[in-house]
């Protein structure tokens, strides 16, 4: 485990309990595929049944409003020191990735509405952007 880095994913609470558990894992495997040393590992149990872990590390889920994210992001954005996974609300109606990909050069993320986003890297960073966020309950 690396001490020194951090994940953070932070949802809009407004959200159905659908669409918010589809936007923090939506994330998460972002956050896994950027950074694998969040886990990327295997364990064998005493009988030699081999598992892949979910996380080494504590995956705090924060809240925060529309405009919140969207602050969060922009500041995220332009300094960026790890990955950072935004969940913008035109994806949900969008069912195939290649769509997605084909419209997101169209879009501006500083005016699109943000469902979540999650952030991974130094502690320092995720704590800078997140330190004054609320446990999402």
């Amino acid at each position: 485990m690396t001490p020194d880095l951090r994940i953070a994913i932070i949802v809009n609470p407004e959200l159905a309990l659908g669409a918010l558990a589809n936007t923090a894992s939506a994330i998460s495997v972002g956050i896994g595929a950027k950074m694998p040393e969040f886990g990327n590992r295997q364990l064998s149990d005493t009988k030699g049944r081999a598992i892949d872990i979910s996380s080494n590390h504590p995956v705090p889920m924060l809240q925060a409003d529309e405009a919140k994210l969207t602050e969060l992001l922009l500041k995220a954005t332009a300094n960026a020191e790890g990955a950072v996974v935004p969940f913008p609300r035109f994806a949900r109606s969008l069912h195939a990735y290649r769509d997605y990909e084909a419209r997101f050069p169209e879009k501006d993320l500083s005016v699109e509405p943000l469902d979540g986003l999650g952030l991974a890297g130094p502690a320092k960073w995720v704590r800078s952007l997140t330190g004054s966020l609320k446990l999402l309950r």
